[in-house]
């Protein structure tokens, strides 16, 4: 309707011009909602046992595993997951949250997912008595009888990474509060 009205040939490029461009936005930003569809759509297929059993059971996953089940790059899994949330009955999660390094198991089995063995951290230290504070190495043996092997300074760094003091300064303050 508009190009009906352009008075010359300036006019006429210029509405081509914008045309083809907001033909362009509109055909990327459907292009952007389907690959965040496709990606969140892997996320939550990849990690349905999260999803119905909770955080212990977050399996370890890379971008690239999203990438290739995708069928884009890497650099677009992460762009695409940047400061973008799910909202769940357990709380709001960024889809980062989802990507977490694996740690091998004692059996060679399925391997265990970062995020989901600082949970367990947390949960044993969360359990333990004021006369009882777990320390790093009984952690880790604690850890082993589930399969998980994990080093004592992965387990001081997953400790610090969740903001739990070492075991020495937690049992000042356990025996402080007690």
């Amino acid at each position: 309707m508009v190009s009906k009205e352009a008075r010359g040939k300036n006019e006429k490029a210029f509405l081509i011009e914008a045309y083809q461009s907001a033909n362009w936005l509109v055909k990327s930003l459907k292009q952007r909602a389907e690959t965040i569809l496709k990606v969140a759509t892997e996320l939550v297929g990849s990690q349905e046992a999260f999803f119905n059993n909770g955080v212990e059971h977050l399996h370890p996953l890379t971008l690239r595993d999203v990438a290739e089940q995708v069928q884009v790059d890497g650099s677009t899994v992460s762009r695409v997951t940047l400061n973008k949330y799910v909202g769940l009955a357990s709380g709001i999660f960024k889809l980062k949250y989802f990507f977490s390094a694996a740690v091998d198991s004692t059996d060679n089995s399925d391997a265990h997912s970062a995020e989901a063995i600082r949970y367990r951290i947390r949960g044993l230290i969360d359990r333990e008595s004021p006369d009882q504070v777990l320390s790093n190495d009984k952690i880790v043996e604690t850890l082993r009888t589930t399969r998980v092997d994990i080093a004592r300074r992965t387990v001081v760094k997953y400790r610090e990474s969740i903001q739990i003091p070492s075991s020495v300064r937690h049992r000042r303050e356990k025996a402080l509060s007690a």
